[in-house]
């Protein structure tokens, strides 16, 4: 019996579904510990997240930041390497985006200033991963833990930079002064409601229409390039890829580029779409969040994208509860999120076996 007989669908719908329902099944047990009803705190989270306009609005604000980092995952991913450096990348993302618009607010219009701070982030995020790429396709270092260490390094830069450069001179807390708004990403708000299409004056901007470009262009270059066929192929088998004659080591380099930009994103959402402003911590954990998303996303832009929305919803929907029932702390939240990262990653491959054997055993009796 081949494992080719296992339909598609179970392993990128069923098996994650299930998976997602047994960590929601497990978090009502979390609410009945702490003495809440858990019926009515799912409907609660459920209508903070897509309950109304704002609420959705906000739903997709957060995916937008998932999915740009979930696709960083999954591009390195998809070449055999596991980049946890999407949170510095991000960070260092928006120094790019933020340095761009204090430069040219005062001079340039916004048709000028958003493909320059796009260029920026994608630019910023790239050369924040050169670095450990360059350590493990040349030197042989671990990409895990240059990544990691590297997450602090832009921590620490961040703080030294906004601390003694870039800190408005008139305030006292470590940002810079607020763009002009030519140097604003437009809310959707604005842009939909002429249409007939209200989501409320929530924070998503026009950085969620680069995400889902982004999807389609990661799509595109990973299984319809050349290119692709070379990153996959490193992913599958480094040693097949060293046969046919492929640059390991190069394609180790362009693959964390091209992740590291895409972390860089964030900072066009965050930097130049919600705050206006570069301040610290605006990557807020995406960053490692993303590394959820991608698994839970089965690597695929299609899935990375349900998955955002899903870690979206318990951002937005996660506030609502705690706002509506005072007990529910946000560190129940958080607890609910890890539920749906130990069932998605780590236990996902608990009731994987049973399902699939399953599927293979029908197959068979349908042959006979």
């Amino acid at each position: 019996m081949s494992q080719a007989k296992v339909p598609v669908w179970v392993n990128v719908g069923l098996i994650p579904f299930i998976n997602i329902v047994l960590a929601f099944l497990v978090s009502g047990l979390v609410f009945v510990a702490i003495g809440q009803n858990p019926i009515e705190a799912a409907g609660y989270l459920v209508y903070g997240a897509f309950g109304y306009d704002e609420g959705i609005g906000y739903t997709l604000y957060y995916a937008t930041n998932f999915i740009f980092t979930g696709l960083a995952v999954s591009v390195a991913f998809k070449a055999g390497l596991f980049n946890i450096g999407g949170e510095g990348q991000a960070y260092i993302g928006g120094l790019g985006v933020g340095l761009v618009c204090l430069s040219l607010d005062h001079s340039m219009p916004f048709i000028v200033i958003m493909p320059l701070a796009i260029i920026a982030a994608a630019l910023f995020g790239a050369a924040w991963a050169y670095v450990p790429a360059y350590l493990q396709a040349r030197r042989g270092s671990h990409i895990v833990i240059t990544t990691i260490m590297f997450n602090f390094i832009a921590s620490s830069l961040m703080v030294y930079l906004m601390v003694n450069w870039l800190k408005e001179k008139t305030g006292m807390a470590p940002n810079s002064r607020t763009f002009e708004e030519n140097a604003w990403m437009p809310y959707l708000h604005n842009m939909l409601t002429p249409l007939g299409i209200d989501i409320g004056d929530s924070p998503l901007n026009g950085a969620f229409i680069l995400a889902l470009v982004c999807c389609v262009l990661v799509w595109v270059l990973i299984w319809h390039t050349r290119w692709g066929y070379q990153l996959r192929t490193l992913g599958t088998n480094p040693t097949a890829a060293k046969y046919a004659g492929i640059d390991t080591a190069k394609v180790t380099i362009w693959v964390m580029l091209i992740s590291g930009g895409l972390a860089g994103f964030v900072g066009i959402n965050e930097i130049m779409g919600v705050n206006h402003s570069l301040l610290l911590n605006f990557t807020a954990g995406y960053g490692f969040a993303g590394i959820a998303v991608s698994l839970m996303g089965r690597n695929h832009p299609i899935g990375i994208v349900l998955a955002a929305i899903l870690f979206g919803a318990l951002y937005q929907g996660g506030a609502e509860l705690a706002f509506e029932i005072p007990s529910i702390t946000p560190e129940v939240v958080v607890v609910i999120q890890g539920l749906v990262i130990l069932f998605c990653g780590a236990l996902e491959h608990m009731f994987k076996g049973r399902i699939e054997g399953f599927f293979i055993r029908r197959a068979a009796t349908q042959e006979k």
